[in-house]
């Protein structure tokens, strides 16, 4: 650390002859041992070599200086230098700087070098500063030297500036560009120790206001010599003068501030004693008074050429600096310097600044500008200032709730609330309306920003009581006018489905009024005719309460918004206990009534019938409200006979269910009544078959009769899925109707899909019945009969002339795979019995039905529609999109849980690019979770899909000109497939070598002849590395399964036997030396030539390693042309951003994507993946390549493509220092 000579001495009150300033050279400060250098001589090669000893005697001792506090031999070392005292920050501030204040009294030039030193150490430079007088202004030849040069011969960098009356020359070794520096520096220690420089900077200028700040010196000084730190080229001066120079501008104005309430009460008190009678009037307290006012008037000039001089030379040049941090101290400092001095700052002149930075490409910058400007748009005496900013800046504004950093987003809709408030018809409709719709974004915090502004400008009720009528003033007189509101708000948005995002972005700011239940259920039924609701406005007010009763019982967000499930605190597990009780003592009574009112309309009776899911049950039981029960099952019954859309049976259902839960004590109440319910429709089912159907005919009945047995169908397999039906037996009853049809196909399809369905849950139940109970093998055995026997009926179905049912029976066909295929247990070996893996057949064919109903789309007829057809068409888009992702993430839950064979995936991956926007996240995760699997058999998974599209453009186009655009697009899901890699060489190493070994050695197994000269000897090696290889890998896995055999599970080994026998084995040998044939059917892309078992053995037993041969010889006009051949297609570049290294780690688990079932569920519950979002990063490449450079990868020809890419340009590419211009020019 830097100390001066006579420290010690000076702080002990003896000051010698040595610490004297001379006229020409003042000492400067020294290094540890205490020498130091006068009149600046460094120039000498003696001076050199003795300052390079001194900061190398500086950098070994750092560390044990910067812990000046540590223990040393039993004792405490105590800080010395005025660094050291503020970084330990172990004395009060004050206490310090009036130690140094009274040094300053003392000896102002020892003290002023001791402050120098000061901040210089604060940059955390390990070198030293010398010192000498600046004796003639016009001496140009010194003006000239203020520059920072680099010494080659010492290895020092040197800084030579004015620091007035001194010339200051900062020298510091090379390596102080490291970046490494107090204020950035991670850690609670240098946190804290940013807090304590700050507070110093305050401190020092408060307690000199009163003397030493007027001296003409002091202030020179400091702000010389910060200006001159602020102008460097090295970042860490800058950082930290421009930092400290801000904070002292911001006392200065505390100073100003100060100045102004004395300066008034100067002049109140020269007015009244001026005032006074003549006859007591004393002229030397006038005069005294008269010399204090016109004192007071000076000082402020003074502070505010201080001012002028810290914004001219160093804000103005640093508010465009290169480093975000220091731009955004710059933009904060200002917004504090117009809130607490707004006479001076708040005007166009500085406004310009904030306005200016709102187009920052940093978001740390921008949101210094938006919480600025929150601070001044929050005090209305300061908003009227700001009409010319409002009107300039307010778009930018409202735009920026669409950045791409939520925190910017948030205080921007946050600052449009203050705007709205406090200025008027600042925001227009069009930009409320564009606001309101932020409630029902994912981000939670923007959408509670975006709450909040909708309650206080649009729903928060500010009417007379005259405009509310007679009944309802009182409970219900602005909670019914606010309900109203939001009612409709939610019609006129038409986004019906979104209401749980809408309820929960309102319910910190309007919790108390969203949960009066008794109002909204007032409002459905006792509304009086004047009053009442619309058939719309109802449907939306059921959708509310129901939103409201899942909000308080849960106490989370929707999907979506946030984790999961939040964790809460003790209070809010007891709000959300009284809201429960609440909820269910009030629902209790009301529910039967409201299901009676609009039994009639299914879309109302399945929201209320979720309802009682949140009910605290025990309160019929305590509360003796069984008939409130009863009324409720009848209710219940009513409307299952009633109705036969699915959604409200299946509301019924989870209705029994959830009253038939053993543990409580009404369960046998409502199993009852479930028996009786279910008895009737099975003996319903069983009469309209016996009256209709015929053997050896089918049905036989008009078709009143076959809706009567469809509509029973539904409503049976509703209860099906959630409850157990095995004891009525109905197995035999729809697996009769699905055999007829599969055999004659005379049925209609609507019986059939009920039929399918209603088989599915019976065998799913029997399933988890043998597998919790422990069934004889025989029952097991008979069990995997009707199992295997219903998957060929659903593969029957595949080919189904109706695509509802074909696509019904597929979903159904992939979830009983996914659940049989992993039906492993560790102790009971019988119910292996009941796995099962598709045959070969079967997968193709599974294959075949995804590329006809997921990648086939149907041809549009172009023609004019009107406004309505448009807005039907674009929802049937949108559901058909929805199915075809349901297809896709089933099948591919297939191929990563190994259910079918690995390659399979290669006919999904030919789609990657042309159907990236609507299947691109599907694809993505299932090439990452492959991956993780098995990196060798996916590397081998991308090159056939590669090879095979090569294959078919060679038999369409017949040659490979790179003109083509077929086989443009297969280089471009090349580099694609190269970006899902990242930037982890090693990481990737085996699955790059595998890639390079099948899809280029095997064309050029022999060294072609164009690959002649040096720079093509990198390639040569990497190739013959790896044909080297080929042999010795032969021989390490035949000695490794010799001496280390692979233990494998019981599932693993079951997984290998194919429902119809064991498929051909190939030996090793022939695996690894065979070619991929071209000319293979596309069908399941070659699966059924190569046996699970091979796969299994050869990739999982042994991770291949492939040694990398590096050459560092490739030329820099090889390199330069690597760099210049990357090609970025114009149509693919928007889909490119935030992809490139953005991969979905395999670690990552998705919600419902790739579970299997652990309980029977619905076939048509599966995964909902949403389509990919696309994000600006500002950057194309979002890290370094790392492990080596693009020539150390061993490129191939450029004609050949090249399976890697490197971001070369963001490697050879050095920001410059300095300032760059904003992007704002023409405002500027």
């Amino acid at each position: 650390m830097f100390r001066l000579e006579g420290e010690k001495n000076r702080r002990s009150g003896h000051l010698g002859r040595e610490n004297a300033i001379h006229d020409e050279t003042v000492p400067g400060s020294t290094v540890q041992s205490g020498s130091c250098l006068r009149n600046g001589n460094v120039q000498t090669p003696r001076g050199k070599r003795k300052v390079q000893e001194q900061c190398a005697h500086i950098r070994r001792n750092s560390s044990r200086s910067r812990r000046p506090s540590q223990p040393q031999n039993g004792e405490v070392v105590k800080a010395v230098t005025l660094f050291e005292v503020v970084s330990m920050g172990k004395r009060a501030m004050q206490s310090v700087v009036d130690d140094w204040v009274e040094a300053y009294i003392q000896d102002r030039d020892v003290a002023l070098l001791d402050l120098i030193n000061f901040y210089i150490q604060c940059s955390g430079c390990q070198g030293m500063v010398t010192a000498e007088m600046f004796q003639s202004l016009c001496n140009s030849d010194v003006i000239q030297k203020m520059t920072e040069t680099f010494d080659e011969e010492t290895g020092l960098q040197y800084k030579k500036f004015m620091a007035y009356p001194w010339i200051l020359t900062v020298t510091w070794p090379v390596d102080m560009d490291n970046g490494d520096y107090p204020l950035i520096k991670p850690g609670p220690y240098w946190k804290k120790f940013k807090a304590n420089f700050c507070e110093f900077t305050a401190v020092l200028i408060q307690q000199c206001q009163y003397s030493i700040l007027y001296d003409s010196y002091l202030m020179d000084t400091v702000i010389s010599l910060l200006t001159g730190l602020a102008d460097s080229r090295v970042r860490a001066f800058r950082h930290t003068s421009t930092l400290a120079a801000l904070k002292l501008l911001t006392a200065l104005v505390r100073v100003n501030l100060n100045l102004d309430v004395s300066k008034c009460n100067a002049q109140r008190l020269y007015q009244v004693e001026k005032n006074r009678i003549s006859v007591k009037r004393t002229n030397h307290r006038l005069d005294q008074l008269e010399r204090k006012r016109k004192e007071y008037e000076q000082k402020p000039l003074e502070i505010e050429n201080m001012m002028n001089a810290i914004f001219k030379g160093t804000f103005l040049q640093r508010y465009r600096d290169v480093i975000p941090e220091i731009r955004a101290i710059c933009i904060e400092e200002i917004g504090s310097w117009m809130k607490m001095y707004p006479d001076t700052f708040l005007n166009d002149s500085y406004l310009k600044y904030i306005g200016w930075m709102l187009y920052d490409k940093q978001p740390e910058v921008r949101l210094k500008c938006l919480l600025g400007l929150q601070g001044i748009y929050n005090r209305k005496e300061l908003v009227s200032k700001m009409d010319l900013f409002t009107s300039r800046f307010k778009d930018r504004i409202v735009s920026m709730t669409l950045d791409k950093d939520h925190e910017v987003a948030v205080q921007a809709m946050k600052l449009l609330m203050l705007m709205s408030q406090n200025c008027e018809d600042a925001l227009s409709s069009e930009d409320c309306e564009t606001l309101f719709q932020f409630v029902y974004t994912t981000h939670r915090p923007l959408a509670v920003a975006a709450g909040e502004f909708l309650y206080k400008r649009l729903l928060s009720y500010q009417g007379t009581e005259e405009e509310v009528p007679p009944k309802r003033r009182g409970k219900f007189r602005a909670n019914t006018c606010y309900m109203r509101k939001l009612i409709t708000f939610f019609l006129e948005s038409e986004l019906h489905k979104h209401v749980t995002y809408l309820v929960d972005s309102l319910w910190d700011w309007t919790g108390s009024l969203l949960k009066d239940w008794e109002c909204m259920t007032t409002l459905l039924l006792e509304a009086a005719e004047e009053e009442a609701l619309s058939d719309a406005q109802e449907s939306a007010l059921i959708e509310i309460i129901l939103a409201t009763v899942r909000e308080a019982a849960e106490g989370h967000p929707p999907v979506g918004r946030g984790a999961a499930k939040k964790i809460l605190s003790a209070k809010e597990k007891k709000i959300q206990l009284e809201d429960c009780t609440k909820i269910t003592e009030h629902f209790i009574v009301v529910l039967p009534q409201l299901l009676a009112k609009y039994s009639a309309d299914a879309e109302k009776v399945a929201n209320l019938l979720q309802i009682p899911q949140y009910y605290d049950l025990d309160v019929y039981s305590t509360g003796r409200l069984e008939k409130h029960l009863d009324a409720l099952l009848r209710v219940v019954k009513d409307i299952v006979a009633e109705h036969s859309d699915m959604d409200v049976l299946e509301a019924c259902s989870r209705t029994y269910y959830v009253f038939c839960n053993e543990e409580l004590a009404i369960h046998r109440r409502a199993d009852l009544a479930r028996t009786q319910l279910i008895d009737e429709l099975v003996d319903k089912l069983n009469e309209l078959l016996a009256d209709s159907w015929h053997e050896g005919e089918g049905l036989c009945t008009d078709e009143e009769g076959i809706c009567r047995i469809y509509t029973t169908l539904r409503r049976i397999t509703a209860f099906h899925n959630a409850h157990n039906l095995t004891k009525w037996n109905l197995y035999g009853k729809t697996s009769k109707l699905l055999v007829f049809e599969m055999e004659y196909g005379s049925l209609p399809v609507q019986m059939i899909l009920p039929a399918l369905q209603c088989t599915y849950f019976a065998l799913l139940w029997q399933l988890a019945s043998a597998v919790e109970r422990s069934s004889s093998k025989e029952t097991l055995l008979a069990l995997n009969r009707e199992l295997r026997f219903f998957c060929q009926i659903c593969a029957c179905y595949l080919s189904h002339k109706d695509k509802d049912l074909s696509e019904k029976a597929f979903m159904i066909l992939c979830d009983l795979l996914m659940i049989l295929s992993h039906q492993s247990s560790g102790d009971d070996e019988a119910v292996g019995v009941l796995q099962y893996l598709p045959s070969t057949s079967l997968q193709s064919k599974m294959l075949l039905f995804i590329q006809d109903h997921v990648f086939t789309e149907e041809k549009e007829e172009i023609k004019d529609l009107t406004e309505e057809e448009e807005r039907e068409k674009e929802g049937y888009k949108l559901n058909d999109l929805h199915r075809r992702r349901s297809l896709l993430a089933v099948y591919c839950k297939l191929i990563v849980f190994t259910v079918v064979e690995m390659s399979a995936a290669a006919e999904i991956y030919k789609h990657y690019m042309k159907t990236y926007n609507d299947f691109g996240d599907i694809i993505k995760e299932t090439l990452s979770r492959t991956r993780h699997n098995n990196k060798i058999q996916s590397a081998k998974t991308l090159i056939l899909c590669l090879q095979q599209l090569f294959q078919k453009h060679t038999e369409t186009h017949g040659s490979t000109h790179s003109m083509d655009s077929s086989f443009t697009n297969i280089k471009e899901l090349a580099r694609r497939f190269s970006l899902t890699f990242g930037w982890d060489q090693v990481k990737s190493r085996e699955s790059v070598a595998m890639i390079h070994k099948y899809g280029y050695l095997q064309r050029y197994i022999t060294e072609p002849a164009s690959c002649r000269g040096d720079e093509w000897h990198p390639l040569v090696w990497y190739r013959n590395s790896l044909l080297a290889n080929e042999d010795e890998k032969n021989s390490v896995i035949s000695s490794l399964r010799e001496l280390s055999p692979t233990s494998r599970s019981k599932t693993s080994s079951f997984k290998r036997k194919l429902s119809n026998g064991s498929l051909p084995e190939t030996s090793h040998t022939e695996t690894t030396n065979k070619t991929p044939d071209f000319l293979c059917t596309p069908e399941l892309t070659a699966a059924a030539g190569k046996s699970r078992k091979r796969l299994k053995s050869q990739d999982t037993s042994l991770q291949e390693c492939l040694p990398f041969f590096c050459p560092m010889a490739l030329s820099r006009r090889r390199r330069e042309d690597v760099i210049k051949a990357e090609d970025f297609s114009a149509d693919g570049g928007a889909e490119d951003v935030g992809e490139d290294v953005d991969v979905v780690g395999a670690d990552q688990v998705c919600d419902g994507l790739y579970q299997s079932c652990t309980r029977p569920r619905g076939a048509d519950q599966s995964l909902e993946t949403s389509p990919p979002c696309l994000c600006y990063t500002g950057s194309r490449w979002r890290g370094q390549i790392k492990g080596g450079s693009a020539g150390q990868l061993g490129l191939a020809e450029e004609e050949e493509g090249c399976v890697l890419q490197a971001a070369a340009e963001e490697l050879l590419t050095h920001p410059a220092v300095g300032t760059v211009d904003p992007p704002y020019a023409a405002d500027n």
